[in-house]
Parts: structure tokens; sequence; C-alpha cells
């Protein structure tokens, strides 16, 4: 089964391939602009870029929004995890700011969260959100992954998603929690 995704993010293209290698994943073919994302909560922001992207496409299609929720900051940068350094900002400026804004708290406990939003026809038809704890470590670790990656220590696989290959993170991330239960929705489905 053909489904799209609404990313421009090659990391996770990549995740969203892995996580379900018999599904055809595949970015929609079309340049489509990106929408605003005015939402508060993950999940209004997921399912408004999957009705924008869903109307180019007749099949199902999924956009997610994800990020990063730090205790101590009060669930920051949460949707605003790409930007929280501003609106171009790069990974490498948002986790200065990160670690800057953490400068002498102990409490550094934090959870990357994933809401995926899925679409047919232009319609919602479900919302899946997945979550994973950690906490966030003084110094980056490992070139793997994206964004807060090398910052971000999780406990079940004893050490920082920066450190873990892709197979290793896709066993506990939040990306392959809301991803794993959106294709046991799709196969579901399809077989009835």
């Amino acid at each position: 089964m053909i489904v799209y995704c609404a990313t421009s993010n090659p990391g996770k293209l990549r995740e969203f391939q892995k996580a379900a290698p018999d599904f055809d994943v595949r970015a929609l073919p079309a340049k489509v602009p990106p929408p605003d994302e005015s939402g508060s909560t993950f999940e209004a922001n997921a399912a408004e870029k999957a009705l924008a992207y869903g109307q180019h496409t007749a099949e199902y299609l999924f956009a997610d929004d994800s990020g990063l929720e730090v205790d101590a900051l009060g669930g920051a940068p949460g949707v605003y995890s790409a930007r929280y350094a501003g609106e171009h900002a790069t990974d490498a400026d948002n986790n200065a700011l990160l670690l800057d804004r953490l400068k002498g708290i102990a409490n550094r406990t934090a959870r990357f969260v994933c809401v995926i939003a899925l679409v047919r026809g232009g319609q919602l038809v479900k919302t899946f959100r997945g979550a994973v704890e950690g906490r966030i470590i003084d110094q980056e670790r490992g070139p793997e992954g994206f964004g807060y990656d090398p910052l971000f220590y999780c406990d079940a696989v004893g050490c920082t998603f920066g450190e873990a290959g892709i197979e290793q993170k896709m066993q506990v991330s939040h990306r392959a929690k809301a991803l794993n239960q959106m294709f046991t929705y799709l196969r579901n489905t399809a077989s009835t």
C-alpha cells in the first residue's frame, strides 16, 4: 500500500520508511508550499499540515508534528522545537539555546512527543500519539539523528539518540510509537 508523507526532512522520511517496510512510504511528488503551523498543540499542527498536503492526493497521507518538551522549561520548546531559536534556526542554534536556558538547572527530565495525523480524500481519519522519556545532557554526543537527538539521553537505549543507530532508535522513539499505531490501524483497515 502506498502511503504519502508530508515532510521535507530527510531524517524523518528515513524513519518513516524504516518503521513499516511492508508499506511504500513516499514523499508527495508535487512540490507543495508548507502551511503555517499556527496550532498550540502537536495534534493541531499535525492535523493542519495533513489536511493542507492531503488536498494533493486522494490516497492516504500523513503528517507529523513532533518536538521536545523539557519539564524545567514548562514544556518548552514544545511546538516551537524546530524554530526555538528563531524562524530560520539551525539544529545547532536550537541546541545552543536549549543548553543556555538549562544552565544551573538540575532537573533535566524531558520527552520527545510525536503526533501523526492521517488523512484520506481531504478528510482527517485519525491521529496517533507517541512519546519517549529521557533527559537533556550538558553537551552533544553522537553524530546520528537530527535536531535535539545528540542532547537527549534515553535510558531505554543507554545513550543519546545522537549515539543510537536508526535501528536502535526506532525501537523506542516517539515517532516509532506513533508510526506503529498508524501502520497497525492501516493494516487492520486494509484487512476488513
